[in-house]
Formats: structure tokens, C-alpha cells, sequence
């Protein structure tokens, strides 16, 4: 009776010869301990992407269990940070040296984050959705973090629309009168004195920046930080009377398109200096069955295209 079992990725010759560029695992589940700077290691559930190349031509295929029982003592022995995803890379690596020189690891999740309201103290959860790419390719270590941030986008055009008609409405209400201003304060606090609103939308940024290889540490919440203060109207999660009338403020004083969305966000990640950078602006238009789209990349030779 044998005892050794087959491994026909080791013995079996290939249906036809060829290098493959990646080869590996999606959709994995996989529980892990998220590191990041100013917040306490948090707990998330992802879902995986794991690959190798297969540089030798004539080999069957790789060793995929290899690379899940990486994964899983990341997920149940590690934290999740620069360092335990490079030693995950280098363990893809040095389980099939003889087979690939490139590996790639990939995480989809939802970061929650204690976010404060605007003027009332209050506190509530937002959740931020992550897209964490870690490759390393014949040495060379890269990481790639991609951020969505949900905005609130009034129109510029509209608003001035909407002045214009409460601009005529004040003529026709007052063209035969002069008027102290207490009545013009009461008038303009009544449905007949603000006669038209502009509209707004539920707007997302997406966001892509290349990191330093030799980071000793993701700042995923700088980043967030720094985009939601750019934009101005972040949405909210715990909402008072003060704070919803702070937000319309807020969106009264930051109209945009989403050009001036894209310029903005554009403007913030030339200052912060990334390797290269993409950027997708979406506004889910409220006035329109389509929606506005804006894409900018850095522009750098074999960079990221638009």
C-alpha cells in the first residue's frame, strides 16, 4: 500500500506550456487585525486575493494551499501592517522557488471609524471601504491603498438658479413698498420667501495612492482625514439639529462640480507627495438619471492611467 500521495502539480507535465502572469486565489474570507496610525489595531473580515506568477513554462500549475496557510497564520498569528504582509509576500515566494518570482496579496474591507458630528459632540460609527494591495516582484516590495469617501456635492449651477427665483420673488413681493428689515427677516423665514433649494447628492470619491516600499506603517485615517477636510462636507453619522444645520452651511459655502471635486482632491495628493495617485469622482446626481464623473491621474511614465 503507498503511502506518499501524488502531487501532479509536481509531477504531472503541463496540457500545454506557457508563462502565466498570475495565478492564485480569489474571494477568500479571511478575519484579520487591521494596524493603521492614531486608531487601536482593529478587528475586520476582508475578502482575499492571493497570486504568484508561474514563470516556469512547462510547470503544471502552482501549490495554492501554500499560499492559504500563508494567509491564515497572517489572519491568526499576525497583525495586518507593512511588515507581516511582506513576510506573507516572501513566504508566496520561497514556497515556489522554483516557479514564480512575483507575488501579489489583496484585501477588500470595511474600516469602522468613531467619527465626531459637526457641533454637538456626538459620536457615531462610519465605515470606510479599503482596497489594500501589497506585490513584491524579484525583491521589489509595493503597496497600493485605495480609500472611498462619501461626500456631499451641491451644484453651483442650481444654486444660482435657486437666487435667482428667490431674487424675483422678493421683487414681485415688495415692488410696490419700501421694507424695514424685520419684514424682510420674517419673509425670508417663510416657504414664499425661499421659494426655490438647490440641488445636491450623495457624491463618493475614489481614491488610489501608491505608497512608499519602505513604510514602516499604513496611515489609513491621515489619509481619510485629509480628504474629508479637502472636500468639506463629509456625510455624517451621529446628526443633531445643529449639526444638520452646520452640514447645509457647509454645502452652501463649498458648491461644486464634480470638476471642482476632482481639482480639489487633485490639488491635495500633488501636496502630499505620493509616488503616483488615481482618482474617480463620482456625483450620483439627484437632478439627472445619469451621474457626473471626473477621473485625474499623476501622469508619470508607466504610471496609472486615466
Amino acid at each position: 500500500m503507498q503511502t506518499t500521495m501524488p502531487d501532479i502539480a509536481d509531477t504531472a507535465p503541463a496540457l500545454r506550456t506557457g508563462k502565466l502572469d498570475w495565478v492564485g486565489m480569489g474571494e477568500i474570507e479571511l478575519p484579520f487585525i487591521f494596524e493603521s496610525r492614531n486608531i487601536a489595531p482593529v478587528n475586520v473580515i476582508a475578502k482575499a486575493r492571493a497570486f504568484v506568477n508561474l514563470h516556469k513554462e512547462d510547470a503544471k500549475g502552482i501549490h495554492m494551499s501554500r499560499l492559504f496557510l500563508a494567509l491564515d497564520t497572517l489572519s491568526t498569528e499576525q497583525q495586518v501592517n507593512p511588515q507581516t504582509l511582506a513576510q506573507a509576500l516572501d513566504a508566496f515566494i520561497t514556497s515556489h522557488d522554483d516557479l514564480s518570482d512575483q507575488a501579489q496579496i489583496e484585501f477588500k474591507f470595511e474600516l469602522p471609524l468613531r467619527r465626531k458630528s459637526l457641533l454637538s459632540g456626538k459620536v457615531g460609527w462610519k465605515n470606510y471601504p479599503i482596497h489594500l494591495i501589497a506585490k513584491i516582484n524579484q525583491g521589489v516590495l509595493s503597496f497600493e491603498l485605495m480609500i472611498d469617501v462619501t461626500y456631499s456635492s451641491t451644484c453651483p449651477c442650481s444654486a444660482a438658479l435657486a437666487r435667482q427665483l428667490i431674487q424675483n420673488a422678493f421683487s414681485e413681493k415688495f415692488a410696490e413698498q419700501n421694507v424695514d428689515k424685520q419684514t424682510v427677516l420674517e419673509w425670508l423665514g417663510t416657504t414664499d420667501g425661499i421659494v426655490a433649494t438647490p440641488h445636491s447628492q450623495r457624491s463618493i470619491a475614489n481614491v488610489k495612492v501608491k505608497l512608499d516600499s519602505q513604510i514602516d506603517s499604513f496611515d489609513v485615517v491621515g489619509l481619510i482625514d485629509a480628504l474629508e477636510a479637502e472636500l468639506k462636507t463629509p456625510v455624517q453619522a451621529a446628526v443633531k439639529r445643529e449639526d444638520e444645520q452646520e452640514f447645509a452651511r457647509l454645502n452652501g459655502q463649498n458648491l461644486m462640480f464634480c470638476e471642482d471635486a476632482a481639482r480639489k482632491i487633485k490639488g491635495l495628493l500633488e501636496e502630499q507627495n505620493y509616488a503616483d495617485y488615481w482618482l474617480q469622482i463620482n456625483h450620483y446626481e439627484s437632478l439627472h438619471a445619469h451621474d457626473a464623473v471626473a477621473i485625474a491621474v499623476k501622469g508619470i511614465a508607466g504610471g496609472y492611467t486615466a
